[in-house]
């Protein structure tokens, strides 16, 4: 198997969508493209109860194909990279029982195989994770409850940049925010292989407003298709699908 190439998507909220179309729609589009939608619901730390408006978290991850956890302040760091590289894994090991469908029938899959063989192609998963090329764009929720843990997210966002550069794979991030006054939402750093400007342009983010989770997932999906289009006017595509 050649390593491919992982497209995700990491939003980072507090509470739910509250304009514009339905976001689990949206998650459930961008997993057809071939994108991951990973979601991860910020508490305050002194919270006791998880607020009424993170319970969408979990349905827009599972439409997106991805992974969804509720957490702290406190633990986003850790909770980042623990998603980040929990969906990588996943993704690969759907295409992985695909292609053991293929060769060995319906219904089989990595659960399914004798011991031996199991551990052989977890290694293989293992090894897919360390090789393939990671493109993790990351969408922050900036409206007026999430100001206060901006700077947590900017931390997370630049210690997800050292940790995943430790794999030999590429990398390579983007950070929006939304809403944004003028557009759905706003480009704070375009695609680049590690998250070192972070800090800086995160001192210049504003905060308030409503939250169009939905529209801001979909406006997220062009900047996929956008990135191919832009390196292939210098002649070179940089992003040619090699699969697994």
């Amino acid at each position: 198997m050649k390593p491919g190439r992982i497209k995700q998507i990491l939003l980072l909220t507090d509470g739910c969508s509250n304009h514009g179309e339905d976001p689990i729609a949206v998650a459930a589009l961008a997993r057809n493209q071939g994108v991951t939608v990973n979601v991860i619901g910020v508490l305050d730390d002194l919270q006791d109860s998880k607020p009424q408006g993170l319970d969408e978290v979990e349905s827009i991850a599972e439409a997106g194909g991805g992974v969804s956890q509720i957490v702290y302040q406190k633990s986003l760091s850790q909770t980042v990279q623990m998603v980040t590289r929990q969906a990588m894994t996943q993704t690969i090991q759907g295409v992985v029982n695909k292609e053991l469908q293929q060769i060995l029938g319906k219904g089989q899959s990595i659960e399914e195989l004798p011991p031996e063989k199991r551990g052989e192609v977890v290694e293989v998963v293992d090894d897919l994770g360390e090789t393939c090329d990671l493109e993790v764009l990351v969408l922050v929720d900036t409206s007026a409850s999430m100001h206060h843990k901006l700077p947590t997210v900017k931390d997370a966002l630049y210690d997800l940049s050292l940790s995943l550069n430790a794999r030999s794979g590429s990398n390579h991030f983007s950070v929006f925010a939304f809403p944004d006054a003028k557009h759905t939402i706003k480009k704070m750093i375009d695609w680049t292989p590690e998250l070192g400007e972070i800090h800086r342009v995160f001192s210049k983010l504003s905060s308030g407003g409503y939250t169009p989770t939905g529209p801001a997932l979909k406006q997220a999906l062009y900047a996929f298709t956008e990135r191919p289009m832009r390196s292939m006017q210098d002649g070179v595509d940089p992003y040619e699908e090699t699969g697994f």
